[in-house]
């Protein structure tokens, strides 16, 4: 740690003490020491920006170009508007551009490195140098206390404090990276509310009739995935465990225990597409129709399972009727998720009601700050999460 020996010492000089060296805390202690902010990081892991690194497939998508307050979940809808009206997609791209990092749009706005997310956690390492950011690496934090407009945070044999703590430690999705729950201890410490956190971002498992499908296990489509109103149109994958792909990561954080989940198939389709195709070949089968449009053994598996065998012309337009509607809304009620340890990000966190959307202070303890995943704002799949830390970690730090 530059600047910290490793004695058992306590050092009054800080203006901020930030918890987790994850993307929210590497930049908001970062942005602090550039605006003159004594600012010490602590992170428990060995490395900063662990989850940063596997994002992406390695790669990192770090924003995305359509980021708006309705593409986030919270108790709170509206929380998320003023930090991300204040650091846009823009704003941050603008620093990944400064630092020679080239990057692509690879779908739907999503923004990614061409060459490695370890460009990413360069950067905002460079970031924290230029702030002269005290970054101490390896540190379980035995204690934290909070006095005379203080805050003392004992960690790796020594006491530091300052007049301002940021809890950056995220979410306990991903535990084998040290994902943990910490950050809501820390917030019921002082008294925050926790919104129940839970698993999103994250495959779904099936079980009962639905356990046909496993057989299917690696076989995609492009699909509509829907949860009550809300809809998603991106690949499913079929995984030996239950469903997963892009769009049912997306729907999952909408989906709770109980809920159906439908599925189009066939999205392209417009209503009467079978009966039509019956009179314009009444030789051919549904089977058939639906392999020139799916993977075979998904066309196969949704055919036998509509039991609408044989000839077209042999089939009555009701059955076909029947069977277009259930490939355009498909019923799967899923038995659970694959949990925190298979999720991207986590749904809950410390309740908005008691932070400041300017500032991300709480309103009950000056000086004391949350930011990134550790707060209930989820951002959809595709860069919506990391552009949440980004904007938290700004508004926190021009408050520090």
């Amino acid at each position: 740690m530059a600047g910290i020996g490793g004695r058992a010492t306590m050092t009054p000089g800080y203006d901020a003490i930030v918890l987790g060296a994850g993307a929210a805390g590497l930049f908001c202690a970062a942005l602090a020491g550039q605006r003159g902010r004594r600012v010490l990081l602590i992170e428990r892991a060995d490395a900063p920006g662990k989850k940063i690194l596997i994002s992406g497939g390695g790669r990192c998508n770090f924003t995305n170009i359509h980021t708006a307050p309705d593409r986030y979940l919270s108790a709170n809808p509206h929380f998320a508007k003023s930090a991300l009206s204040r650091y846009t997609a823009r704003d941050f791209i603008d620093l990944v551009d400064r630092h020679g990092i080239a990057w692509h749009e690879k779908t739907l706005g999503q923004l990614f490195c061409d060459g490695s997310a370890k460009q990413i956690v360069a950067m905002l390492r460079d970031e924290g140098a230029k702030g002269g950011v005290d970054l101490a690496l390896g540190r379980q934090i035995a204690d934290i206390a909070h006095a005379d407009g203080r805050f003392r945070v004992t960690h790796g044999g020594r006491t530091d404090a300052a007049p301002a703590l940021v809890i950056a430690t995220g979410g306990p999705s991903i535990p084998k990276m040290g994902a943990t729950g910490f950050a809501y201890d820390l917030a019921r410490q002082f008294g925050l509310k926790v919104v129940e956190p839970r698993p999103a971002l994250v495959p779904l498992t099936l079980g009962g009739e639905d356990v046909l499908f496993r057989d299917l296990s690696g076989v995609a489509a492009d699909v509509v995935a829907r949860c009550g109103k809300t809809e998603f149109r991106e690949a499913a994958l079929f995984t030996h465990r239950g469903l997963s792909g892009p769009a049912i990561l997306q729907i999952s954080s909408y989906w709770r225990h109980g809920d159906e989940i439908g599925i189009d198939f066939l999205p392209e389709r417009a209503g009467g597409w079978l009966p039509a195709a019956k009179r314009a070949h009444p030789r051919g089968t549904v089977r058939a129709l639906l392999r020139d449009a799916l993977p075979d053994r998904l066309a196969a598996t949704l055919a036998e399972r509509l039991g609408a065998d044989g000839d077209l012309d042999n089939l009555p337009d009701r059955v076909l009727s029947a069977a277009e509607r259930q490939l355009a809304d498909w019923r799967f009620r899923p038995n659970g998720t694959e949990g925190f340890a298979k999720a991207e990000v986590t749904i809950g966190g410390i309740a908005t009601a008691g932070l400041s959307s300017k500032t991300m202070e709480a309103k009950t303890v000056p000086g004391l700050y949350a930011i990134g995943e550790a707060v209930d704002v989820t951002g959809w799949l595709g860069g919506y999460n990391f552009q949440w830390a980004w904007a938290s970690g700004w508004a926190a730090a021009q408050a520090l």
